[in-house]
């Protein structure tokens, strides 16, 4: 397996077992982890910190050529909220563990020249399916419905 997929997993889990949404993202910049992060909202009482955006926030201030070097690694499709962010800071591909729980926005980003790929990792999917089984109240309110 992909380590930074592997990554971003672990990641995952650590926001299952802290209580939260099992989502978690990697940034990549030229091989080397640069931020890394997991679903917070319910551990933080957070309204953004989706695992992009956690990713976002623990890689700090980064210029916006590293930015446009970067791949960022997602366990599940990302929200408009977390397209929004790839966007605005010029992330050029990302891989995505799975898309079949959830569709995101990847039509919005491969339509701004994102490269998007999408492997249906069978543990990502198992995570997001087993969770949203527990607890599709959560679920329901991470993705505003």
């Amino acid at each position: 397996m992909d380590p930074f997929l592997q990554a971003a997993i672990d990641e995952a889990r650590q926001g299952l077992n802290e209580g939260g949404i099992p989502i978690g993202s990697v940034i990549v910049h030229a091989g080397r982890i640069l931020g890394r992060g997991h679903n917070r909202r319910v551990q933080k009482g957070s309204t953004v910190l989706h695992g992009e955006m956690d990713a976002f926030e623990n890689a700090g201030r980064q210029s916006a050529r590293v930015y446009r070097e970067c791949v960022l690694y997602t366990t599940l499709s990302p929200c408009p909220m977390c397209s929004g962010a790839i966007l605005l800071y010029g992330i050029p591909k990302i891989i995505v563990g799975e898309n079949k729980t959830f569709m995101g926005e990847e039509d919005l980003l491969r339509s701004r020249g994102v490269k998007v790929e999408v492997l249906q990792d069978e543990t990502c999917i198992a995570l997001m399916r087993e969770f949203i089984a527990a607890r599709p109240d959560l679920w329901n309110e991470d993705i505003g419905v």
